[in-house]
């Protein structure tokens, strides 16, 4: 259950618009909106007949009378967008007295009676202290039932009045988390899908997708953040993701640090336009929340000559002019010697993952980002349009964006594979070879094993999502890939030499059950211990031509 709360101070405005069935002025059609909950003395006039304009009215003005009769004012800081500084600044205070809170269901959870949303919503306001649970005076409320949105999300509308019954104000310090909180918790009471409260993913606005579908063409922030990812995993500096970045032809805006021009704190990242139109500028963390600039300097070496040389590519994206320097190591070609290495690594991370407690969540995160990224550039380099790669991608990235990073300790040292989306971006974009079928083999492998930690941590939600477009999207995929040459692994049971990676089998077939005592499907073994050096990683890494 998601909720999703705003602030206002015309409650008849809210009513109205909660009440309203004309698709024309509201983005989602209302096609039954009625009354579930609210305080007593509300659900003694009311039925759950549908609420038409003159209710909505009749409502609002039952809601807002404490506010009128005491003559109180809840006063929220404004804060207003200052172009010439580049940042959001105070400007004064703005009346802030109703608070609304919509409580929604994904499309595949199906609907809840109104008894039930009535038990729901009527245990939300007392956690949130808008009740005499809170032992204080009453908040007046409604709770309109919408049905089911556009998207298939079946919710309701919580309204508040934030002017309590004896004029006192209600306060709303730390809502978003008490919401979420009390969320996680009504799941559990009542039976619903309950949430990640390890992992959390940036949502998208209803525009965005309405748009999208009318050009007929993936969102801009899907995409965005497929090619953010590929781009920054398969990069060993900032100067170089910056480059692969313009090379992929986005469009990059650094963000400055106060008062200096090579300081560069953040990032803004926008499609290329078509002539005549704007950019849409999405911030890094709009993107996912490991798509900081933060976030992702922390896989990427650094000193000071790095940085200049960070900050002389971001004043040239500013200002769209060339790269610096235009013999990086993104134009690097990896030698034959590379895919094996990486292949091994691969191996051993899946053999270490099995040993790896499922509590970990930073090193799963990091194993996810890294597997990630590499689906992101393999589809980069192979998918005109998104297909298997770039889903299989957005499903792991989920594994990777932690809802408090901070909370957890840092991730062990495993084998690296990184730089295996350096591999794929550099790959040819028609030839499929047996080395990359060897590499995609160790991948999917990572993905069976993030799969049955989220399965065995009983993340049922995430682990089929894995699944499902593993079996469903993925597998087709493999089975059109050449066989994969012998990198001194070990070949399933029965197998020549040539034949299909049991990794791409297994795809073919379907996820296997989960087996006690093991987190993932057999996996190959390495003939020679594995590197853990990063090839391609540095500025001169082992098996690079130019």
């Amino acid at each position: 259950m998601i909720p999703n709360i705003t602030r206002g101070s015309r409650m008849g405005g809210l009513m109205v618009y909660l009440a309203s069935t004309d698709t024309d002025k509201t983005k989602n059609a209302h096609t039954d909106p009625h009354l579930v909950a609210g305080d007593a003395a509300l659900m003694a006039w009311y039925d759950n007949g549908t609420l038409d304009r003159e209710d909505a009215l009749a409502i609002a003005k039952h809601l807002d009378r404490p506010r009128k009769a005491y003559d109180v004012s809840v006063q929220i800081k404004n804060f207003e967008w200052d172009a010439a500084r580049k940042q959001r600044v105070h400007v004064g205070y703005k009346d802030a007295s109703v608070w609304h809170c919509s409580l929604s269901l994904r499309a595949e959870e199906g609907a809840l009676t109104d008894q039930q949303w009535a038990d729901i919503a009527n245990d939300f306001v007392d956690s949130m202290g808008f009740t005499e649970a809170s032992g204080k005076a009453r908040c007046r409320w409604a709770a309109v039932n919408h049905g089911t949105s556009e998207n298939g999300n079946h919710h309701i509308h919580l309204a508040v009045s934030l002017v309590r019954e004896d004029g006192t104000k209600a306060s709303t310090h730390g809502d978003y988390k008490r919401a979420q909180e009390t969320c996680r918790e009504l799941e559990a009471k009542y039976g619903l899908e309950q949430l990640s409260t390890i992992h959390a993913t940036r949502g998208y606005d209803q525009a965005e997708k309405a748009t999208a579908v009318r050009d007929e063409r993936e969102m801009h922030r899907s995409s965005l953040s497929r090619k953010v990812r590929a781009c920054a995993s398969s990069s060993a500096t900032e100067a170089e993701f910056v480059r692969r970045a313009r090379e992929a032809g986005m469009l990059l805006r650094p963000r400055y640090a106060k008062n200096t021009t090579d300081v560069v704190v953040g990032y803004s990242v926008a499609e290329r336009p078509a002539r005549g139109e704007r950019p849409i500028w999405f911030g890094g963390g709009t993107l996912a929340s490991d798509l900081k600039l933060g976030a992702l300097r922390e896989e990427w070496m650094d000193s000071p000559h790095l940085a200049t040389e960070a900050a002389a590519e971001w004043n040239a994206a500013a200002r769209n002019k060339r790269t610096v320097s235009r013999t990086g190591p993104e134009h690097a070609t990896p030698g034959p010697q590379v895919w094996v290495d990486y292949t091994r690594n691969a191996t051993a991370l899946v053999d270490q993952l099995r040993a790896l407690p499922r509590d970990d969540h930073a090193t799963w995160a990091k194993a996810a980002r890294e597997v990630s990224g590499a689906f992101a550039a393999w589809s980069y380099r192979l998918e005109p349009t998104p297909g298997p790669l770039a889903a299989t991608s957005a499903e792991l990235a989920r594994t990777a964006q932690l809802r408090n990073p901070l909370q957890y300790s840092k991730p062990v040292a495993l084998p690296s594979i990184a730089g295996t989306a350096m591999l794929f971006m550099a790959a040819s974009s028609k030839n499929k070879t047996a080395a990359q079928t060897a590499l995609m083999m160790q991948l999917i492998n990572t993905a069976f094993a993030i799969y049955e930690m989220h399965a065995q941590s009983g993340r049922t939600r995430e682990a089929q999502r894995i699944r499902s477009v593993v079996e469903t999207r993925l597998a087709p995929f493999t089975g059109a890939m050449p066989k994969a040459v012998n990198v001194g692994a070990e070949q399933a049971p029965g197998a020549d030499a040539g034949s299909v990676p049991r990794s791409i089998d297994i795809a073919r077939r379907g996820m296997v059950p989960i087996r006690p005592g093991s987190a993932v499907p057999i996996t190959p073994t390495p003939a020679t211990p594995a590197k853990t050096y990063q090839p391609g990683r540095s500025e001169s890494g082992p098996g690079m031509e130019r």
